[in-house]
């Protein structure tokens, strides 16, 4: 049973950051589509925005817990916003459209990210670290699935 349960949790942050490796890839590069189709496959995702992600640049041992807080509680809210808009997204019909709710999603990620207290580059840094960095990462996996249990 805790076998099951720790590859469920494991699936579950790696749909996570699927998509939040997505956002990044969008913050990152502004003017680059958004991929769409996040949930439903993150090793391409993952594949697609590893080269263009931002250089971590900082050390998982110096992260406080309020800075590790505040990136989940913001992480798992910019989840939710690209989740609840990524029908109009797949429904979008022509390019313009998209990149209009592509720059709409982004401005509201970029909302969230500030009201949690936390830059948009201090964002980009930790959502890389958690990717890079294995024993960060599972730190990241524990507290999101915590965070989304309660």
């Amino acid at each position: 049973m805790q076998l099951a349960l720790h590859i469920t949790l494991k699936e579950t942050l790696q749909t996570l950051l699927a998509i939040a490796i997505a956002l990044c890839f969008t913050l990152a590069n502004p003017s680059a589509t958004l991929a769409a189709s996040a949930t439903e496959n993150s090793s391409i995702v993952t594949s697609q925005t590893a080269p263009s992600a931002p250089s971590v640049g900082i050390d998982a041992s110096t992260i406080s817990s309020e800075k590790l807080s505040q990136f989940v509680s913001a992480c798992l809210q910019v989840v939710s916003l690209i989740e609840r808009r990524e029908g109009e997204l797949q429904a979008a019909e022509t390019d313009s459209e998209s990149l209009r709710l592509q720059r709409d999603i982004e401005i509201g990620a970029i909302a969230i990210i500030e009201q949690a207290g936390l830059t948009r580059q201090e964002y980009l840094q930790l959502l890389s670290l958690a990717n890079v960095d294995p024993e960060f990462g599972e730190r990241v996996a524990t507290l999101l699935q915590e965070a989304s249990n309660s």
